[in-house]
C-alpha cells in the first residue's frame, strides 16, 4: 500500500510481512530487492544477474526466478530491456518507490487469501470535518470492514467516497472487490497519486474485540486520500492494522548543499 510517485526523492510504504510458509518465488524477490539494495547482484551499470545467474545463486529454478522478478519489474524497481537485460531504474535506493495498492492487491501479493466482513456501508452526513474537506461533500458514502488474512482478521478500514462512486462500488461485491481495479477498468476512472499519512495508534474497545487484540493494543495506523487525475479527491481511507502483520519501509535521500 505504497504511492506510486516516482519523480520523487523518498518514500513510505506499507508492506505486509507474510508469516509461516511463504511461497518459495516471494521468498526469493524479497531475497533479491534486499541484495540489491546492498549493492549485489547487480553491475555497475545497474545490470541485473541473469535469470540462469539468479537461479544458480539462489539454488532455484528459472520460472521461480521469473516468478520473483516480475512484480518488481511491475513495481518499476527494475525495467527490462529486450536484448540488453534487467536494469535498476536507479542506482541510488533511496530513489526507489512503491505502487498505490489496495488491500487485497497487497495481501495476495504476500502471498495470503485476502477477506472481508461488512460492517457498514451506505450514505451518510455524520462525518467529520475533515471528510467533508477532502471530499468537498455534504453527504458522502461509506464502507467499514473488518479485512482478512487466510480468515485472520488483521485490520479495519473506514473508506468514504463522493455519492456516485459509492453508489457505484454498492452494485458490486464488495468483499471480494479489488478497489483501485474497479476504478480504473470499470468506472474509468484514472487514479493520479494519493497522500498518506502513518501514525501509531492503540486499540480502543471496539477495534480490540474486532481484531482480537487487548484493549491498548498498538496498532499501525494509516490515512489515505487518492486523487484523479482532475485533482478530485477519489477516496479518502482510514485503516488500523495489527503491527504483527505489517512493515514500514521508508526510504530516505540526504540533500547536499
Amino acid at each position: 500500500m505504497s504511492v506510486d510517485t516516482r519523480k520523487k526523492t523518498s518514500a513510505a510504504a506499507v508492506e505486509v510481512v507474510a508469516e509461516g510458509s511463504i511461497p518459495l518465488h516471494i521468498q526469493i524477490r524479497e531475497a533479491i530487492r534486499r541484495q540489491v539494495r546492498e549493492g549485489k547482484l547487480i553491475d555497475k551499470t545497474g545490470r541485473l544477474m541473469t535469470e540462469a545467474e539468479l537461479g544458480r545463486h539462489f539454488g532455484v529454478s528459472r520460472i521461480t526466478i521469473r516468478n520473483a522478478i516480475a512484480p518488481l519489474v511491475d513495481e518499476g524497481m527494475f525495467a527490462r530491456s529486450r536484448g540488453r537485460g534487467t536494469f535498476l531504474r536507479s542506482n541510488q535506493p533511496e530513489n526507489w518507490v512503491g505502487r498505490l495498492m489496495g488491500f487485497s492487491e497487497t495481501i495476495r501479493d504476500a502471498g495470503y487469501q485476502a477477506g472481508a466482513k461488512i460492517l457498514q456501508q451506505g450514505m451518510t452526513n455524520r462525518h467529520d470535518t475533515a471528510v467533508r474537506e477532502q471530499l468537498r461533500e455534504r453527504a458522502v458514502w461509506q464502507l467499514r470492514r473488518l479485512r482478512l488474512a487466510d480468515d485472520t482478521p488483521i485490520a479495519i478500514e473506514h473508506a468514504f467516497y463522493p455519492p456516485d462512486i459509492g453508489l457505484e462500488l454498492e452494485k458490486r461485491d464488495l468483499i471480494s472487490i479489488i478497489m483501485y481495479r474497479v476504478f480504473e477498468d470499470e468506472l474509468g476512472l484514472t487514479i493520479k497519486d494519493a497522500q498518506q499519512t502513518i501514525s501509531a495508534d492503540l486499540a480502543d474497545a471496539d477495534s480490540a474485540k474486532l481484531l482480537g487484540v487487548k484493549v491498548g493494543s498498538p496498532l499501525l495506523s494509516i490515512e489515505r486520500v487518492t486523487f484523479g487525475k482532475d485533482g478530485r479527491a477519489l477516496e479518502l481511507l482510514r485503516a488500523v492494522y495489527l503491527p504483527k502483520y505489517f512493515r514500514l519501509s521508508i526510504s530516505l535521500t540526504r540533500r547536499h548543499s
